[in-house]
């Protein structure tokens, strides 16, 4: 297969290049380089890699990244609450328009497979703080950036469903560890910076959940809907982690705390937070049979020993971040 990523040169997709080219697929990526094209430095002389700068808001870009495609891993987007709430207009214009804009040119090429990437903040606040959200459960997006997410997954699932081409939307959990564009605004990756490097991390609402995902396990999954049968992936939605992996932000510090136990941790009380959930992951599991190969301690590791070793000379640099 030959597959279009879009947004390839971004913290997921630059890890989903390299797991599509070591399996054999041809890859091509459209990507703006709002945040550089270091991460595809060293794949740009493989034969079987293909690099176009555009953006998915431009017609002709789209039309040109997808001659001869395959299926396309959609991960193009202003990503993450602060981002989208910063930058509103080109939120829209890039999650909303954008997505619409290259799944419909998409149909119109004739590609067989799209993959969406979306997230598991589409739950926002659980209803039930002693139960487990599954990917039935009521949508309560609290955020622009997930509301579009929800806004295109209803248009992708529902709207879209008898079209011809393969669609599936994949719900990611918070991802944390190490990619060529590593960014060190994500909680894991964050808190064990500030831990290394300051020897401290101040803690807000340390009660609130969340499900957390490696970089490379939520890429996999990708390949994984690619390659699994049309039957049991088509106008379907998978929530992308495992059960086992939903921690609150204490349980994240006191995981960094393990490996860093010098560091001290500061407690600020917060008792409200918009977005607080438990995400049951035993769909994907029974029908793809996915399962996940690094969890949380083992990310904390890999920072840790990145931000040791001095290689990053300023890890607080504004391009380790989305805003």
């Amino acid at each position: 297969m030959k597959i279009l990523i879009t947004g390839g040169a971004g913290y997921i997709g630059s890890v989903l290049v390299r797991q599509l080219l070591q399996k054999g697929y041809q890859v091509r990526v459209l990507d703006s380089l709002k945040f550089g094209g270091d991460a595809l430095y060293d794949v740009m002389l493989n034969p079987d890699f293909e690099f176009i700068r555009g953006d998915v808001r431009n017609p002709d870009d789209v039309k040109k990244a997808l001659k001869g495609i395959d299926g396309i891993a959609h991960l193009a987007a202003i990503v993450g609450d602060p981002a989208c709430k910063k930058f509103a207009t080109e939120a829209e214009e890039t999650n909303w328009e954008g997505s619409k804009a290259v799944f419909e040119a998409a149909e119109d090429a004739g590609v067989n497979r799209f993959v969406f990437a979306s997230t598991c903040s589409n739950y926002g606040k659980m209803s039930d703080p002693n139960e487990f959200v599954r990917e039935d459960s009521e949508l309560n997006p609290v955020s622009l950036y997930a509301r579009l997410k929800v806004r295109f997954e209803d248009y992708l699932i529902e709207k879209r469903k008898d079209s011809r081409m393969c669609s599936t939307a994949l719900r990611f959990s918070t991802v944390y560890g190490f990619s060529p564009r590593i960014r060190f605004d994500l909680t894991v990756n964050e808190f064990t910076r500030n831990m290394t490097i300051k020897g401290e991390q101040e803690i807000w609402g340390a009660q609130f959940w969340r499900p957390y995902c490696h970089v490379e396990d939520l890429a996999r999954s990708v390949e994984l809907v690619f390659r699994s049968d049309e039957n049991k992936v088509r106008a379907n939605v998978f929530n992308v982690g495992s059960t086992e992996e939903n921690y609150t932000k204490g349980m994240i510090i006191n995981e960094v705390s393990q490996v860093i136990p010098t560091g001290k941790v500061n407690y600020i009380e917060m008792n409200e937070d918009p977005r607080d959930y438990r995400v049951n992951f035993d769909k994907i599991s029974n029908e793809l049979g996915f399962t996940i190969t690094k969890k949380v301690p083992d990310g904390i590791r890999e920072i840790h020993r990145l931000l040791s070793t001095g290689i990053i000379v300023d890890p607080y640099s504004q391009k380790f971040r989305n805003i």
